[in-house]
């Protein structure tokens, strides 16, 4: 027997409720790896899972939990042998397969990484789809051309997840980084994060007319989208990039394509999600490499299985700052 949080839905209302049950192994889906999960973590995704299922639950009674980092178990696949540990983001596990909110998980071989030398599981939660994300961004940053000492990186959406790796990651690589919050009492969290300015959210919400204005950023990360990304994209220096991670202020972009072609701005879209197997390896093995761990533990709220159903409510309203780390055996 292992304890996970299930999610089930009555079938005449319609209403989900989380809570904390006992499994066992027959329970678990069909795959060819067996994990014993150690950590996983709450992201957007989760607070969706947990609570009504936002279209992403295909089918219940449901295990959430789109993040797990743990060690092999029994597997079926030559890639991975009892006693590896792994990392799993994406896929649509904790959404259409069941996930990491278990102390068991069983899942496809092809789903999975090898945690880097210098990683361990709770750091890799401590990071989880967000931070994954956020290492992503900074790649394609870099290979559009982004290189230190030329400017201010712009990181939107700050104090949250990606945001906050984004900007430790970017100010250990010597980046400037401006980031932008609209909770102020999150200045001295963000500059212990390395952030060389704060930038307040309004400075950047209201929509202008102007489709360009003073070129003011080298780069841009940015988990907003809507009014922000497209008033952002007409800051942008010459030639820089912005990777688009996330739609926190909306799914419209209110925009002209006059950045684009007078100062040859990129607009790079970023999936973590789907991303190939050499794409993840290369990405953990940055994170293990670029991300300071003083930084990343500065990040950390520990939490339970139990607090799961409140953590994913607070996720939804905004309430979360940095990157909770779920202990499975807490």
């Amino acid at each position: 027997m292992f304890k996970a949080l299930v999610v089930e839905k009555d079938a005449e209302s319609g209403k989900t409720s989380a809570g904390v049950k006992e499994l066992t192994l027959a329970d678990l889906p069909e795959a060819e790896v067996t994990v014993a999960v150690e950590y996983s973590t709450v992201n957007y995704k989760d607070g969706l899972c947990i609570g009504p299922g936002g279209g992403l639950v295909r089918s219940y009674p449901h295990v959430p939990g789109i993040d797990f980092a743990g060690t092999v178990e029994a597997s079926d696949d030559a890639r991975y042998k009892p006693g590896d540990r792994v990392v799993l983001t994406g896929w649509r596990v904790g959404e259409a397969h069941w996930g990491g909110y278990a102390q068991k998980a069983r899942v496809r071989a092809d789903w999975l990484v090898p945690l880097p030398e210098g990683l361990d599981t709770r750091a890799a939660m401590a990071v989880g789809t967000a931070g994954f994300t956020a290492m992503l961004a900074v790649m394609a940053l870099e290979d559009h051309g982004l290189k230190p000492g030329h400017g201010e990186v712009l990181v939107t959406g700050a104090a949250g997840g990606v945001g906050s790796v984004a900007t430790a990651i970017l100010a250990h690589l010597g980046h400037e980084v401006a980031a932008v919050t609209g909770r102020p009492e999150q200045e001295g969290y963000l500059r212990g994060l390395g952030a060389s300015r704060i930038v307040p959210r309004e400075d950047l919400a209201e929509t202008v007319k102007r489709p360009l204005e003073s070129e003011n950023w080298t780069g841009c990360v940015d988990a907003v989208g809507g009014a922000m990304l497209a008033r952002v994209l007409g800051q942008m220096k010459y030639g820089a990039s912005v990777a688009a991670v996330g739609l926190a202020g909306g799914v419209g972009l209110p925009a002209t394509v006059i950045p684009f072609l007078l100062r040859g701005v990129n607009l790079l879209g970023i999936d973590s999600v789907m991303q190939p197997y050499a794409n993840r390896v290369r990405a953990w093995e940055r994170i293990a490499r670029d991300l300071p761990m003083d930084k990343l533990e500065a990040m950390i709220t520990p939490a339970t299985l139990e607090d799961l159903p409140r953590l994913g409510a607070d996720i939804l309203k905004g309430q979360v700052k940095g990157r909770v780390v779920v202990d499975l055996n807490g």
